[in-house]
């Protein structure tokens, strides 16, 4: 299907054609095997590295590869049109790389970007807890100050590379009484192995197999000063909020990318697959399925692109991102169950990939904020843009 989004220049043409070429050479013969029997892809992780796509966004500057928005999105659909999960590796390291790129002290900025940007150690997110999730300011970690030193007490859910990840950007309460709440809160760097730090549990999923979901638990750990992310207390709630635009645009993304995936094989599918003396896809009930289908996706991806061009120009985006976001992982529900229809009854085995597929949609409507909250986020910028 052709992209209606402005066409990018050659060297990142090339790049995502590289993308997507490993896509179809590396990832989906193996994708079907490794998510069923739930294994995290260490071959798949060590060529992605090879590829630069650990340092896709960070600056050249610091060992990166010093992508746009416009373009990493790009590289987001195709991974998750061979795998999702693997898309959902890189997501949370870019999060945490974009945070240090963004709101770091250059000495953090030299420290840590050359590490992600190689890929070895990559980045894992840590702000929701067991009782604050969409509600972030109800966060109850703590990280009080010990001379050159924070000590962080607390634990953390749903952390994807929890496992495997080298570096977690953490959030935590530094001023447990400020007014309102997010004034009192802050970002912190904190590197595996760091004693106190250990993970208490993972999560098994219905779907976004593959990678590690997460509870870190954090004892008494002392963290350097020097690792508070930008040097000075109570801008967290603003870090965190800043790199959740990166998530959500990420996360629609990945909605694009996996509803591509099932309409391919359900308009493969439906030409192959013959009722009633001819292809399925002859029939007119299917046609509108498709026709649907194809719509919605391009129309996701128009607001994943605008969101992304204006997270590119260093806007704020918010609204965008949460349109995106929300058209995008909605639409995925619905394609992804469109796909499974259209394959009828082997749409419900594991023979084909379409259950895959409906299992991980789920996911985009609920990872980086619920539909609800997108809602109320949307609604909240919309009242500010046409107040009376």
């Amino acid at each position: 299907m052709e992209n209606l989004e402005t066409p990018f220049d050659a060297d990142k043409q090339l790049i995502i054609a590289e993308v997507r070429r490993f896509v179809d050479r590396e990832v989906i013969p193996v994708a079907h095997q490794l998510e069923h029997d739930d294994n995290y892809p260490i071959e798949l992780i060590e060529k992605l590295k090879q590829l630069g796509i650990f340092s896709a966004t960070i600056p050249e500057a610091y060992g990166g590869l010093g992508f746009d928005f416009t373009t990493y999105v790009q590289v987001v659909e195709e991974l998750s049109r061979g795998w999702m999960s693997l898309a959902g590796i890189v997501n949370t390291h870019v999060l945490v790389a974009y945070m240090i790129a963004a709101q770091g002290t250059e000495e953090q900025r030299q420290r840590f970007l050359p590490l992600l940007a190689e890929g070895d150690k990559r980045g894992g997110l840590c702000i929701s807890e067991a009782n604050a999730g969409s509600d972030v300011q109800a966060i109850t970690m703590t990280a009080v100050r010990d001379g050159e030193d924070y000590i962080i007490n607390g634990a953390k859910l749903w952390v994807t590379n929890g496992v495997h990840a080298g570096i977690f950007a953490v959030l935590v309460r530094t001023d447990p009484n400020a007014q309102p709440a997010h004034r009192g809160m802050s970002v912190f760097l904190v590197e595996k192995g760091t004693p106190g730090l250990t993970v208490s549990r993972t999560f098994e999923k219905l779907g976004y197999k593959g990678v590690e979901t997460a509870e870190l638990v954090f004892d008494a750990v002392r963290v350097p000063a020097v690792q508070l992310l930008g040097g000075s207390e109570g801008a967290g709630f603003k870090h965190a909020m800043s790199g959740l635009e990166v998530g959500r645009i990420n996360v629609a993304a990945r909605a694009v990318g996996l509803a591509q995936a099932a309409f391919n094989d359900a308009i493969r599918y439906a030409q192959q697959r013959a009722t009633f003396g001819k292809p399925i896809a002859q029939h007119q009930a299917i046609q509108l399925k498709l026709a649907d289908m194809a719509t919605k996706i391009e129309a996701a991806r128009l607001l994943l692109q605008k969101a992304a061009r204006k997270k590119d120009r260093g806007e704020r985006c918010d609204l965008e991102a949460g349109m995106a976001k929300l058209f995008a992982s909605e639409m995925c529900q619905e394609v992804t169950l469109d796909a499974l229809r259209i394959h009828g009854g082997f749409g419900y085995t594991k023979e084909f990939n379409v259950e895959r597929y409906y299992r991980d949609a789920p996911f985009m409507l609920v990872g980086e904020g619920t539909s609800e909250i997108q809602r109320l986020v949307i609604a909240r910028q919309l009242l500010e843009q046409y107040k009376i």
